[in-house]
């Protein structure tokens, strides 16, 4: 969401499929505060939960291909009209694509249907997104944004092969990897959209004369590099060279970050917490590449640093602020809001670091998911009822 996306248009429809931010936002932290737990309880061997998959592979499906593209989709429905000038997907567009996304979660959670139509009913929903991006790309004609297109389409067809490999009974770990390189290219176009513009519009109200760097060569250098580096991992994920590789685009991200100035941001949280969302996302990028050469955290508790760090972080620092800006509120981050952070934070710190300072992995695992899932779930309890109720200024 650049600046100026911060009002909603006036709409007379159900005030929950009004903008796309709202069922997609609100479903995402309901089922991150649910799965995760449920994850752990499956992981400690309580009895009489059963999924579709084992329960490993439905813990990973589920937040890769299931809540992280609630997200996704909730922010590129939002701010891609505003970045083309073009009315938002509402009614009942957007309450069926909605539907397709809660169809994928029932049917994945319940082993009961056939795996082909498992297959069907779940892939659906993140093709049938990529196809509602791509026409208002071409009809628009506003190709400065088709990376989206590519990006979202290459995450569905990687949903698609999880499905196919798994029915084929085949290791399935290439298609969770392609879409997680996905991601990290998304945190380091995006995040280079959003951080430094909100950055500038912070300056701007408190006075400062500080600004953030302008997008030069040095920000293509660095998405280039994680572009790279993801598309080598994807195919060589346990190569020395790779590790070098995400290693070096990692200090170039973290230099991109300090270009921004977000320390500056601290009486802000809400803007803060995106300089500290992309921090996680420069040190996933090292500590991954670190586990690759054999140093530092095992891969496992490494790639958490992407998935629990840098996307919990980055995506509730976007929604809270979305949710706010776009039901008319102030854009201030107040104690509830910086406790989600908060929590969100922690929960990262103790599920990357916690086995590797001493703790049981399941001591650690317990309190990782009670803390990041709490701050989900906090998250749907406070901004519920904005993203269900009309905007105030309407």
């Amino acid at each position: 969401m650049s600046r100026g996306l911060e009002q909603e248009a006036p709409y007379r429809g159900v005030a929950f499929f009004s903008m796309g931010f709202r069922p997609f936002f609100l479903s995402a932290a309901l089922f991150a505060g649910m799965a995760v737990p449920l994850w752990v309880l499956m992981l400690n061997g309580v009895e009489g939960v059963t999924v579709r998959y084992s329960p490993r592979w439905w813990h990973v499906h589920e937040m890769v291909f299931g809540f992280l593209p609630a997200v996704i989709l909730g922010f590129l429905l939002t701010a891609i009209p505003n970045w083309i000038d073009r009315p938002p997907l509402r009614g009942a567009k957007l309450a069926g694509l909605w539907v397709l996304w809660v169809i994928g979660r029932v049917v994945i959670a319940v082993p009961w249907f056939p795996p082909l139509v498992v297959a069907m009913l779940d892939g659906a929903f993140l093709v049938t997104a990529a196809g509602l991006l791509w026409r208002e790309i071409i009809t628009t004609s506003s190709w400065k944004i088709a990376p989206m297109g590519v990006l979202v389409s290459f995450y569905a067809l990687a949903n698609l092969l999880f499905h196919v490999l798994t029915l084929q009974e085949r290791n399935a770990d290439f298609p969770p990897r392609m879409a997680l390189a996905v991601l990290l290219i998304l945190l380091v176009v995006i995040g280079g959209r959003i951080v430094p513009n909100f950055t500038e519009e912070f300056f701007e109200m408190r006075g400062r004369p500080e600004r953030p760097s302008t997008f030069s060569r040095y920000d293509g250098l660095a998405i280039a590099m994680v572009v790279f580096s993801g598309a080598v991992w994807v195919e060589w994920p346990y190569e020395r060279g790779t590790g070098w590789l995400f290693v070096l685009a990692g200090l170039v991200n973290a230099g991109r970050l300090v270009r921004w100035k977000g320390w500056l941001t601290w009486p802000e949280p809400l803007v803060l917490v995106l300089h500290v969302g992309y921090g996680w996302v420069a040190a996933a990028l090292l500590l991954v590449g670190g586990s690759l050469l054999g140093i530092g955290l095992p891969p496992p508790d490494a790639l958490h640093a992407l998935t629990a760090g840098a996307v919990g972080i980055m995506t509730l620092g976007v929604m809270t602020r979305a949710s706010l800006g776009h039901t008319g509120r102030p854009r201030h981050a107040g104690p509830l809001t910086v406790c989600i952070y908060l929590m969100a934070f922690v929960g990262a710190l103790i599920r990357v670091f916690g086995p590797s300072v001493g703790l049981a992995h399941r001591v650690a695992m317990g309190l990782a998911a009670i803390s990041w899932s709490g701050a989900y779930l906090l998250f749907a309890a406070f901004y519920g009822p904005f993203l269900l109720k009309p905007s105030v200024d309407e």
